[in-house]
């Protein structure tokens, strides 16, 4: 920034010093009408013109430098804030984080080209009116009494402008928001026929938008009018002042051209210093809102200590949304499926296992390996236990980086197998390095489960938490899946939450999750023999 504005001030000092070499030109060619003097003048404005032309080029160009990197620098850490282990304590959705880490980032990385630019133009105004002053103080004292008066009717708009920005900003935010939870939710709501009533909703959430961007439009233009109409006025204020002077002969012709040429001129940097206060306030709407992610504080404080190796999982008493008191354990090495005959209490479970519930918000305690949650780091915790939902993300990559994303697994051709995503690889000429998009636009929903699943046994976790790993496969994939995934996990720790009957089969035991207590606990075959309730549950 001090480099710009060092450049971009010598830019404008420069642009302010040729009308005043021009009068002075005029002023001394009519005393001495000889060519040494004229090559002289030609010489002088050639200097000036090649100081306005690097400074403007190198000055532009060490600010644009900044501004793009300071972007960069803000998108990163407005990113690495949504990407904690632990959420922060804001009522942002993903959607409007994605519009503060790009957008108002942007924005507000702008203000390293305005303050130069703004230093830059008051250079140019307090240049002119030095050498207005010197010819006639008069000249001198209109210029600067009409760029404060200027300022002062433009700074009262531009603080419409910033509540105006600021509204339009967060009603963005919650378009894009919207926009993010209805790509995710589309195949349910097609499922059910709720697609037409959810872009009904969005259609209404960006017509409030598109409003409010105009309002900020409307006002935006008036003061940009307000600023070039009153920039005229001044610099035709000058040019008549100087012109009464000149006549009544308080000023020589050379200062006339002299005045005449900076009235002119001191429209741009009039007309640049007069635009400033709008962007900042721009900026600092969006500087406001990126404060919103970058000091928002934890949703909780993690513990510090790491979960022992191996051991085991023990859910002791917890009430959480429809669990009422939920107690089992998961012995270490062994093989437990759940069998969840209400799909909330299935979620709220897997939230609770996940962390995405802190565990201040829960009552009663999770242990692994005898230690609870609330005294474990939550990196440590995720890095020992993998809990993998239904609805995993599929990234755009390959199905090697969707596997292992960060290439450290030895265990990823043992997973393709287990999961049986053996028959995607094959198909395709690029085999693992098969270009995957976004969300999995192009795989199967069975495909994609499967890749999710890899992903999960690859990972290779002391304690694996599935939730539904197979609804989307047929029945005889299942059951060769469930084997595989019991040969993948021996001697690891897995809990399956699911109703499928291949998968509670080969489970060493099943616990059944009913009205958020477990109400039983045998062997798939006895519960189906003695059950009647459980046969109807899972039985398809």
């Amino acid at each position: 920034m001090v480099r710009g504005t060092v450049l971009m001030s010598l830019y404008q000092a420069g642009e302010t010093a040729f009308p005043i070499a021009l009068g002075l030109i005029v002023e001394h060619a009519m005393q001495d009408r000889s060519l040494g003097a004229l090559g002289l003048s030609i010489g002088a404005l050639a200097v000036i013109i090649t100081t306005v032309s690097l400074s403007w080029r190198f000055g532009m160009r060490v600010l644009q430098k900044a501004n793009t990197t300071e972007a960069h620098h803000w998108r990163v850490r407005v990113a690495a804030c949504g990407l904690q282990p632990v959420a922060s304590d804001t009522d942002l959705k993903s959607g409007e984080v994605l519009t503060i880490a790009t957008e108002d980032a942007d924005q507000t990385s702008d203000i390293i080209e305005v303050v130069p630019l703004l230093v830059s133009s008051l250079v140019a105004v307090v240049v002119a009116a030095v050498a207005l002053s010197l010819a006639d103080i008069r000249l001198g004292l209109l210029v600067i009494v009409g760029t404060v008066a200027i300022l002062s009717v433009l700074a009262v708009m531009s603080k419409r402008i910033g509540a105006g920005t600021r509204e339009q900003q967060a009603r963005v935010g919650r378009a894009g928001a919207m926009v993010a939870d209805l790509i995710i939710g589309l195949r349910p709501l097609r499922g059910f026929g709720g697609n037409h009533a959810a872009f009904g909703s969005y259609r209404k959430v960006s017509t409030d938008a598109r409003r409010q961007a105009i309002t900020v439009a409307r006002v935006s233009g008036a003061y940009a009018g307000t600023a070039l109409a009153l920039n005229a006025v001044l610099a035709a204020a000058v040019s008549l002042t100087a012109g009464l002077l000149a006549f009544e002969g308080r000023i020589t012709i050379g200062e006339l051209v002299m005045a005449v040429g900076l009235a002119q001129f001191i429209i741009e940097p009039l007309k640049l210093f007069s635009d400033m206060p709008k962007y900042v306030m721009m900026a600092r709407a969006s500087a406001e809102r990126m404060a919103l992610v970058l000091s928002a504080a934890p949703v909780t404080a993690p513990g510090q200590r790491l979960p022992a190796a191996g051991g085991d999982l023990d859910v002791d008493r917890v009430r959480h949304g429809t669990l009422r008191g939920l107690k089992f354990t998961v012995g270490a090495g062994e093989f437990v499926a759940i069998a969840a005959y209400q799909p909330r209490a299935a979620a709220d479970l897997v939230s609770v296992l996940a962390v995405n519930v802190p565990p201040g918000a829960y009552g009663g305690t999770v242990r692994i390996g005898g230690r609870p949650l609330a005294e474990l780091s939550v990196e440590g915790i995720r890095a020992h236990m993998l809990v993998n939902p239904y609805d995993a993300e599929i990234f755009a990559g390959t199905l090697r980086t969707n596997i292992d994303p960060l290439g450290t697994s030895g265990l990823v051709s043992e997973a393709v197998e287990a999961s049986l995503l053996t028959d995607v690889v094959a198909l395709h000429r690029d085999g693992l390095d098969y270009a995957v998009r976004d969300r999995g636009a192009n795989l199967s929903g069975g495909q994609r489960q499967r890749l999710s699943l890899a992903r999960a046994l690859a990972a290779d976790t002391d304690v694996l938490v599935l939730h539904d790993p197979t609804t989307a496969v047929d029945a005889v994939t299942e059951q060769l899946i469930a084997r595989n995934v019991v040969t993948a996990r021996r001697g690891r720790t897995t809990l399956v939450i699911t109703s499928s009957p291949a998968l509670l089969d080969a489970a060493d035991r099943v616990l059944v999750l009913d009205d958020g207590v477990i109400t039983a606990e045998d062997t798939h075959r006895n519960l189906l023999a003695h059950d009647e309730g459980y046969g109807l549950a899972v039985a398809r």
